[in-house]
């Protein structure tokens, strides 16, 4: 939070600029702000108190424009102590519902259309961290033949969470084996986390040979080579939205915020530190630490079931971002998805 007193005049000013950029992205001058808002003050006055602003740091000076635009510390200004968040439109929360409503309650679908709904209404890009697969609890594993050879596992988890997987198995199996075998690891994993999941299934298999048939050395050694990667899932929808907007054209710019989106491993550390926090929190420009995305805000809220934080949502855009709208939008989509999380838990 900046830590400034201003005067209710300065705050007025500061305001008005900054929603008048947010709407044109140009840089804004005295008569217009003297003009558009009703202050009953002079151009040379509101100027003045520009100048001021500017010494402050809340503004600068672009060298094509005698206009001023708001520098990130001027946003976050805004945002902490200026904007006034609209409520979100019922038009909004019926489309939200709607959609999630939708996926039925299967987690990924869910957690897909939540990014994509976020993008729609924001007009912005939506971002979605799954939970961690590896901190959800055990509920079952499923074999089914595929082929002589191949096998799919589906492995599910306690709050939903669905991962589906084939395998190539040097061996033949018939499905009635691969039934005996879901039964008896369903009946050895019971209530074990995903990430217990893994260390029982390689202590069981460094046990004496002879401790087991045939069969369950199988299913132990399928039940390994089923389990996903220990790595979060990310969903982003709506990329080309942010080079709609102005100060994106830039060819140079646009390809470092692609590079920003298609190393999600960065990304994920980035979203995962926001985790920490619960609720609403906002990343305006130089406060994001990943230097390609300069020049833009995060808003992001986090999920839960009951009291458990699982994942993170959010929305990418520009600094220049109609904040008044959009943290409802990203608030109200979190706490939906939050509810119906716990209600099929």
């Amino acid at each position: 939070m900046v830590d400034l007193t201003l005067s209710q005049r300065s705050r007025q000013i500061l305001e008005a600029i900054v929603e008048d950029y947010i709407l044109t992205a140009e840089p804004v001058g005295s008569s217009t702000v003297a003009r558009k808002h009703s202050m009953s003050l002079s151009s040379a006055t509101v100027r003045n108190v520009m100048a001021s602003l500017e010494e402050l740091g809340l503004l600068a000076s672009p060298h094509t424009s005698a206009g001023r635009i708001p520098t990130d510390k001027g946003f976050r200004f805004y945002v902490d102590s200026l904007v006034g968040l609209r409520n979100i439109t019922y038009s909004e929360k019926k489309e939200i519902l709607k959609r999630c409503r939708e996926t039925e309650g299967n987690l990924t679908d869910l957690l897909r259309e939540a990014s994509s709904t976020l993008s729609i209404l924001s007009n912005y890009t939506g971002i979605v961290v799954a939970p961690r697969f590896a901190t959800g609890v055990f509920r079952h594993i499923e074999f089914i033949k595929l082929g002589t050879h191949r096998v799919l596992a589906i492995l599910v988890t306690c709050n939903g969470s669905v991962q589906n997987r084939i395998i190539d198995y040097e061996q033949e199996l018939n499905q009635e084996d691969m039934v005996r075998m879901s039964n008896y690891l369903n009946e050895l994993l019971e209530g074990l986390t995903i990430s217990q999941v893994r260390e029982k299934i390689l202590s069981e298999m460094a046990l004496e040979k002879n401790r087991y048939d045939e069969l369950l050395a199988k299913a132990l050694t399928l039940s390994r080579k089923a389990l996903p990667d220990e790595q979060d899932e990310i969903y982003i929808a709506g990329q080309s939205r942010i080079f709609e907007q102005p100060e994106f054209s830039d060819v140079s710019k646009m390809r470092e915020i692609f590079k920003a989106f298609e190393e999600k491993r960065r990304l994920v550390q980035l979203l995962t530190n926001c985790m920490q926090a619960q609720g609403v929190q906002i990343f305006i420009g130089s406060e994001t630490p990943l230097e390609e995305m300069s020049g833009m805000s995060l808003i992001t809220s986090t999920y839960m079931t009951g009291t458990s934080t699982i994942g993170l949502m959010g929305v990418i855009g520009p600094i220049r971002m109609g904040y008044s709208s959009v943290i409802p939008i990203v608030d109200y989509t979190a706490q939906l998805v939050s509810r119906l999380l716990t209600k099929n838990k």
